[in-house]
């Protein structure tokens, strides 16, 4: 299966009348990128500035979500062990341990986790959805044995985007008065 392919300037907007997965994949990849350009090109003091009584910062937010994403189509989906680069940074599965351990990371490395766990997913997603559809069970399930549909676990991620995103929009107009629905046209990460 062949999902919808946007315009190359604008590669975050989602089709207009495709399929399921397209619209749920396209929805997915929208609150990606509008995320990515909220956290993009900040040193490290920008990633690690908060507001108010939050703890969140940027750069918690990132890693947080490039752990959901490897946690999700790893260990969720099909049933395996987080592994690298999870394993030598340290990662307990505890969400805490994401926010708390960004302050000691550099903003490449930020960039980097999040970036090649997104890849992996997007790899991830589309292979399943050539291979079983979004009806496909996954490896979770619940304590009575029902297993949850890839399907549940696109919503999820999109559920979880969802907050961050807006977390990350409070927190980037903190930094610099970044603000907006989508990146500009033609835009593509610095950091």
């Amino acid at each position: 299966m062949t999902l919808w392919e946007p315009p190359a300037d604008i590669p975050w907007e989602p089709p207009f009348a495709g399929t399921e997965a397209e619209h749920l994949a396209g929805a997915l990849d929208r609150l990606r990128f509008t995320f990515r350009w909220k956290a993009d090109d900040l040193d490290a003091a920008g990633l690690q500035t908060r507001i108010g009584a939050s703890r969140l910062t940027i750069g918690g937010l990132l890693k947080h979500l490039a752990a959901v994403e490897d946690y999700t189509f790893t260990t969720k989906f099909r049933g395996e062990q987080v592994g690298e680069p999870w394993t030598s940074l340290g990662w307990t599965g505890d969400n805490d341990w994401e926010f708390e351990s960004a302050a000691n990371d550099s903003p490449e490395r930020l960039y980097a986790l999040w970036d090649g766990a997104v890849e992996r997913s997007r790899a991830t997603l589309a292979a399943a959805l050539a291979d079983g559809g979004l009806d496909q069970p996954a490896h979770v399930s619940t304590p009575e044995g029902e297993h949850a549909s890839l399907r549940r676990l696109v919503c999820d991620l999109i559920e979880e985007y969802g907050r961050h995103t807006g977390h990350a929009d409070l927190l980037r107009e903190a930094v610099d008065g970044r603000t907006g629905e989508d990146p500009p046209p033609g835009w593509q990460p610095v950091g």
